[in-house]
Order: C-alpha cells, then structure tokens, then sequence
C-alpha cells in the first residue's frame, strides 16, 4: 500500500458511485444524513487502517478550494 494519499481520480464508476452517496440520503433530514456521513468515514477509514494516509486526508479534507494545490 502506498504511504501518500491518492488526490488523483480514482474511483472506479465515479459518477455512479456519486449516485449511489445522493441515493443513500434520500428520505433523511440533515441530522440523519449527518450521521450517515460519519458513519460513513468512519467505515472507511476504518478500511484504510493507515493513521498516517488518515492524516493526510484530514489535511487535505481541511483546505479551502482556494488553498487547494490540484
């Protein structure tokens, strides 16, 4: 496994993955699709497992779209 964080496109069936996240809020009120974005993260960082590529997700996820370097 690589130790630096992929920011490149690299989901597979990206937009039908995006489809599938905007499916699975249907039907929820915010505080509910909030929960759900947490549990989310929370199963896949859990499947990343790597505290450091977590790391460099946090720093990454905190940047403005102005300080963002791609």
């Amino acid at each position: 496994m690589s130790d630096t964080l992929i920011l490149t496109p690299n989901i597979n069936g990206a937009d039908d993955f995006y489809a599938d996240l905007l499916a699975a809020h249907e039907g929820r009120d915010t505080a509910d699709s909030e929960a759900f974005n947490a549990r989310l993260l929370l199963v896949l960082a859990n499947h990343i497992g790597d505290r450091a590529i977590l790391k460099q997700a946090l720093a990454a996820a905190a940047l403005t779209k102005e300080e963002d370097p791609s």
